[in-house]
């Protein structure tokens, strides 16, 4: 059986297109369902454009909890067994933690544990750094704090 993957972005999907170039049809992994917070987010057309499930879940109005338990409900109703973070921009909170304990990971555009938070590029920018790059970890409760994969 496979390992089913729900992939979550805000943007324009380049992670997502990464992860949709990476597990080609047939492979031991599977790209279950994006979902984006964004209704205009290309990432859901790069979703489409791969035949992949591409659902919009609008967080306006909600408290976090509020939508990530709707976040979580359409991760399930895809059998989502890992979920991976690909430019999304939202703070998980807990009720999502909760629902799929140590299997979501993030992909920061930094080098944690240094420039966490949002503008992690600028950070590295101003700060003048010789050596930049991205982080794949773990995520945990505080902002790119989990372990680093």
């Amino acid at each position: 059986m496979n390992t089913r993957i729900g992939v979550l972005v805000s943007g324009s999907g380049t992670n997502l297109q990464a992860l949709i170039d990476a597990f080609p049809l047939g492979g031991t992994a599977e790209i279950a369902v994006v979902i984006s917070n964004n209704e205009e987010a290309y990432g859901l057309a790069r979703a489409r454009e791969a035949s992949l499930p591409a659902v919009f879940v609008n967080h306006r109005g909600k408290s976090r909890e509020q939508f990530d338990a709707e976040l979580v409900d359409c991760l399930r109703q895809h059998k989502v067994d890992w979920v991976a973070l690909a430019g999304f921009k939202r703070i998980i909170t807990s009720v999502f933690l909760s629902a799929y304990p140590d299997r979501v990971i993030n992909i920061h555009p930094a080098l944690l544990p240094s420039f966490a938070g949002i503008h992690a590029q600028q950070q590295a920018f101003d700060a003048g750094v010789q050596v930049a790059g991205a982080t794949v970890h773990f995520v945990d409760g505080g902002t790119d704090t989990g372990p680093i994969i």
